[in-house]
């Protein structure tokens, strides 16, 4: 497997091979994706439904079922029947029960189980895993967030959200469906993820996110478990409302980007938040899920946060050029911009500490 030396000054980027190997990315996502904190765009049920959903599909095609009870209470539980693993619900239905179309098998919407045709005389039944397993629901202010196996706590991943965004009221926050953005980009989900983690390319890429920011004053910090880049305001352009307890009191922020690993990326504006899910869907294929959350709507249209569907379309554009460069024989491995590039390094060398059959860290 690929190892990323702990020193960026005199470690290699991953070898091309790495955004396109199909056992090294199902690799990933038996050792990442099955115990990572995945966003999900907010549900709609109504009470009494049951609506399926395949977790990333593609990559874990893991069949889940959400679920709203007479109250309205959301739940997920599996979609493959405890009995022969036939999935139970095929497409959005109104019930107050999960029932197998195989041998009859029900389950109540919170995926006990209900009702089991045909096992009279069977020893030990039923046990706790006859009924459906559960996926925990956990929240970030409106935002939800599931965890398919067990791993690192929710409250330990989203801990540094809390300095960093004090200042945000998340119960003020308003999700606005009509503005969610879904994209296709044909390139591995790392390499996405590569070019969101540097300011580097913003002056040569994005003009006019260049023009709303200092470039100047751009930088980059590390969390224990992710990132953060500061996009400093140009003269004139809206800014954050910092706390004076905030690590960044007294300067002109006009965003702060925040990524936490694997694939999910917090951006922050003047108006709201923009939650950015990079979902793997194949060695080269990516799925990109813009959901807004509005807390200022006057500000929408002004500053960093302005333009997103332009900055996408041009993040797109090099990131699909890259894809294609990296199956190049000629190419071997890069070397990272310590200046600009620590991110990325930091991304890489956990990535890399994920995976199977890692040599000890140096």
């Amino acid at each position: 497997m690929v190892y990323i030396k702990e020193q960026i000054a005199s470690a290699e980027t991953p070898p091309g091979m790495a955004y396109f190997d199909p056992g090294l990315f199902e690799a990933e996502m038996e050792t990442i994706f099955t115990s990572a904190w995945l966003g999900l765009t907010p549900p709609r049920l109504e009470p009494n439904t049951a609506h399926p959903l395949d977790l990333l599909p593609g990559a874990l095609d893991e069949p889940l079922v959400l679920t709203a009870d007479k109250n309205g209470t959301l739940r997920i539980v599996s979609n493959a029947c405890t009995h022969r693993g036939m999935k139970l619900v095929c497409d959005p239905l109104s019930t107050n029960r999960l029932r197998c179309g195989y041998h009859g098998r029900r389950f109540k919407l919170d995926g006990q189980l209900d009702g089991a045709p045909g096992f009279r005389g069977a020893e030990n039944f039923p046990r706790q895993s006859d009924d459906l397993a559960t996926v925990p629901v956990r929240y970030w202010g409106p935002v939800p967030f599931i965890q398919l196996l067990t791993g690192q706590a929710f409250d330990e991943w989203t801990d540094p959200l809390r300095v960093l965004f004090d200042f945000l009221p998340l119960d003020a926050l308003r999700y606005d469906p009509g503005a969610r953005r879904r994209f296709e980009v044909n390139a591995n989900w790392k390499l996405y993820l590569d070019n969101y983690l540097e300011g580097f390319h913003i002056p040569t890429v994005h003009k006019s996110l260049a023009a709303v920011l200092d470039v100047g004053s751009y930088r980059t910090e590390l969390l224990p478990h992710g990132s953060l880049q500061i996009g400093v305001a140009a003269e004139g352009q809206p800014v954050l409302p910092l706390s004076t307890s905030h690590p960044l009191a007294g300067e002109s922020i006009g965003a702060l980007y925040v990524h936490l690993f694997p694939n999910t990326l917090f951006n922050v504006y003047p108006w709201g938040v923009s939650m950015n899910y990079v979902n793997p869907m194949g060695p080269v294929k990516t799925e990109v899920i813009f959901d807004r959350y509005v807390w200022k709507p006057d500000l929408l249209d002004l500053g960093a946060g302005s333009d997103l569907d332009r900055v996408e379309q041009e993040d797109e554009e090099v990131v699909e050029a890259t894809q294609a460069g990296l199956r190049s024989r000629l190419y071997g491995r890069g070397r990272y911009a310590p200046e600009q590039e620590a991110a990325v390094h930091h991304f890489h060398r956990w990535w890399s500490l994920q995976l199977p059959e890692q040599p000890h860290a140096q």
